[in-house]
């Protein structure tokens, strides 16, 4: 006859052992053992199971995690202004499934299943969609496995952040990070389309004329299928390479650590990728894709770093990056513009003014060159050879610590001009934004 363990029954068993091991415990004490107490046990028990996820086996991990991230956004384009309510796409709501497994003292074995959630994404509001695009989806944003070594660092295959990837937005190294971090300028004005005097501009976008290969942001990778490699750190240093999607490859340095009262983060690094079978005249810069029969020949580099003074809180984070295109010059002449650039610098100050949780008052700066040479980016009725866009913004985020969660309220402005490539210069309607919302962590 095969046994069945019941945790219940355990519980109550052992409870009622100790209870008559120790001396002057009496029957009706022991009969309350049998009643009380094993209802109290059974209920954190329960409580226990419902919390407990379940694995395959017993010999790999599994851990649940991720964050519900979730706004109002209040818009102004010059001639019409409203309200939504969605996703924040800068750190969209997600889940991931992670798990390791040791193989001996200095080796081990895993992998990540990250999941993005979207109820009405963000990233793609504009005047003519209060949902934006592919509302109500989940995606997969990684999948991966990895083997690991502490001597010698970790080699992982799937899809992942390439060594670039958020290169310039992982340097932020304060709670502005999920919410107003290097690429944030860029994704909150992606989809709303351009004015000029009040005038729409047909489907050209903020988003068109800007530059970058990840969320218009020049100097950073993206998510792709890759094999990456990533160092031990090394007082303070760390490394790592990147190799896929033929043929994209990129690296990147980190460092971290104190320096007296000092707090620092810095990151840099380079990519490069070229396909000469992409042929897609998509008209999007950021994936180096600019004429029919061109393929792609795009490379990138960038900077960024975080400085924080630990009895203040006061903090500088800021950075620079670039992207060119090295088919531009070859396809639209040699005075076309071949380089995307974006340099920022984020001021303030995050301390515990409050016992609920820290507190990070901020104020940012973002410029952007972009040359955009495709000759269906149209405004003011001529095509735009090249753009100049500010970035404005300020804000607060409140961190409750007893609900691991962050609530945010940030005030955002742009404003730029384009050059035709008959050298006419246009100048844009601002934008404004006044976001708010929270992210919950779990």
């Amino acid at each position: 006859m095969t046994s069945v363990f019941n945790p219940r029954v355990a519980a109550c068993a052992l409870a009622a052992v100790m209870g008559f091991g120790f001396g002057g415990a009496s029957s009706a004490n022991a009969a309350d053992l049998g009643g009380n107490c094993c209802a109290d046990l059974e209920e954190r028990i329960a409580e226990l199971e419902a919390t407990t996820a379940r694995k395959g086996n017993r010999k790999v991990s599994l851990t649940i995690s991720g964050w519900v991230n979730e706004a109002i956004y209040f818009w102004d384009d010059g001639s019409e202004s409203n309200t939504y309510v969605g996703t924040n796409s800068l750190e969209q709501s997600r889940f991931k499934l992670a798990g390791k497994a040791k193989i001996d003292a200095d080796w081990s074995a895993g992998y990540t299943l990250e999941f993005g959630v979207q109820g009405a994404g963000a990233g793609n509001f504009s005047q003519d969609l209060d949902n934006g695009t592919n509302p109500n989806s989940v995606s997969i944003r990684k999948s991966v496995w990895f083997v690991e070594n502490k001597t010698f660092g970790k080699i992982s295959v799937g899809q992942d952040g390439t060594s670039t990837y958020h290169l310039l937005d992982d340097a932020d190294g304060v709670n502005t990070r999920s919410f107003s971090d290097a690429e944030a300028a860029s994704v909150y004005v992606n989809a709303f389309g351009l004015r000029v005097n009040g005038v729409a501009q047909g489907t050209v976008t903020w988003g068109n004329i800007l530059g970058g290969f990840n969320n218009n942001t020049p100097g950073q990778g993206g998510r792709r299928n890759v094999v990456k490699y990533d160092s031990p750190v090394i007082a303070g240093f760390s490394v790592s390479a990147s190799w896929g999607e033929d043929d994209m490859w990129d690296s990147a340095l980190t460092y971290k650590g104190e320096v007296g009262d000092f707090k620092l983060l810095a990151k840099a690094g380079y990519g490069q990728t070229t396909d000469e079978n992409d042929n897609a005249n998509n008209g999007d810069r950021g994936s180096c894709a600019i004429a029919a029969g061109v393929g792609r020949d795009c490379e990138w580099w960038g900077l960024a770093g975080t400085i924080q003074h630990k009895p203040t809180g006061l903090f500088v984070y800021g950075g620079y990056g670039e992207q060119t295109d090295n088919n531009v010059k070859t396809v639209f002449g040699a005075a076309a513009e071949d380089a995307n650039t974006t340099w920022f610098v984020q001021g303030g100050i995050e301390t515990k003014f409050v016992s609920l949780g820290k507190t990070t008052l901020f104020g940012e700066y973002r410029h952007d060159d972009a040359g955009r040479p495709e000759s269906n980016r149209t405004v003011g009725g001529a095509t735009v050879a090249e753009s100049s866009v500010d970035f404005w913004a300020a804000g607060l985020v409140q961190n409750i610590d007893a609900a691991a969660m962050d609530v945010y309220l940030i005030y955002r402005h742009a404003e730029g001009d384009v050059t035709s490539t008959g050298g006419v210069k246009t100048n844009l309607d601002d934008f404004d934004m006044v976001m708010t919302g929270a992210k919950i962590n779990f």
